[in-house]
């Protein structure tokens, strides 16, 4: 077994599972969307980004772009966040929670694609 790619893939779907987890619930509702899990899903993504870096295959750059993407995603939602929150810390309103989960959706197909293209590369491994 190969460590590094365990790691790797771990990586990968722990990125996928905390952004779904943020995206799912109500999109409306910002009892359903924490800043703290968009915290980690942009931490674990940065990671996934990190851990790409060096492969030279051509699936190791498709997997390194769909990392970005939703690194990109993830970034641009956490400034929606930051600049359209109330100042008091409360959460944001309507019109911009659903802004920053629609910019996390974009990255929670990133993450798919990535899912999807781990899966593929696994399954044409030869021992």
């Amino acid at each position: 077994m190969n460590l590094e790619k365990v790691v790797f893939a771990f990586v990968i779907l722990l990125a996928a599972t905390l952004n779904f987890g943020f995206v799912y619930g109500g999109i409306d509702n910002p009892a359903h969307h924490h800043l703290w899990e968009l915290f980690a899903a942009t931490t674990v993504n940065l990671i996934a980004v990190v851990l790409k870096f060096g492969d030279r295959t051509h699936i190791g750059a498709v997997q390194q772009a769909a990392s970005l993407v939703a690194l990109l995603q993830l970034f641009a939602a956490a400034l929606v966040w930051f600049f359209m929150a109330p100042k008091d810390g409360g959460p944001p309103d309507v019109d911009a929670l659903s802004s920053i989960v629609s910019l996390a959706a974009g990255a929670l197909l990133a993450n798919g694609v990535s899912v999807v293209i781990l899966i593929a590369d696994t399954t044409i491994q030869r021992r």
